[in-house]
């Protein structure tokens, strides 16, 4: 994973609430164990046509939402079952941050283990972001701010090992085994007292 320190960017808006895992990454795509290449199937019920065209009025589809790497929502972001190719998906196709002012608890943790930053903002904050899309905002993963063009700052949770690892570009794994020669000097004490 690559560290995320600091996210500026213009969004792209899905303003739908209760958008669920399925509609997220269709469960006919869970086949894989890779991530690669499942950035072309998110959403892909809403982005493309039965005749797999892409639709023109889909926001991901418009040619503003190029190169966004973050993504509004309403609220209930990613409720439905647990599915790590969720934020794979959305990772894959760009995305390092999606913001609502309601994230779903599995769907936090899956993001935050694949590097996936989950802002919850409060109401105000989040109606702002749907009624203007496309604005450039900052996200601060070391402050816990998202930053308007306005200037105006909304704080955002985010627990401390959670934050460390995004700062460090580092998953639960990554933290285990940049400890290993502590965990082993640890084991060998023990055994040398036994």
């Amino acid at each position: 994973m690559e560290p995320v320190k600091t996210l500026r960017s213009r969004t792209v808006v899905l303003a739908a609430s209760h958008i669920d895992t399925d509609q997220i990454i269709p469960a006919r795509f869970l086949t894989t164990t890779t991530r690669a290449g499942l950035g072309r199937q998110l959403f892909t019920d809403w982005r493309y046509g039965p005749d797999g065209a892409p639709r023109p009025d889909f926001a991901l589809n418009r040619p503003e939402a190029a190169g966004c790497a973050i993504l509004v929502a309403g609220r209930n972001f990613g409720c439905g079952s647990s599915r790590e190719h969720a934020p794979w998906a959305l990772v894959d196709y760009g995305f390092r941050a999606v913001v609502s002012t309601e994230i779903a608890d599995i769907f936090r943790s899956n993001a935050l283990k694949n590097g996936l930053l989950p802002v919850v903002v409060d109401e105000a904050t989040g109606r702002w972001l749907i009624e203007h899309p496309g604005v450039e905002v900052t996200v601060d993963v070391e402050t816990t701010t998202l930053t308007l063009p306005s200037g105006a700052r909304a704080r955002f949770p985010l627990e401390p090992f959670a934050r460390y690892c995004l700062l460090n570009g580092v998953d639960e794994l990554g933290f285990l085994l940049v400890q290993l020669p502590r965990i082993e000097a640890y084991e060998r004490r023990k055994t040398a007292v036994s």
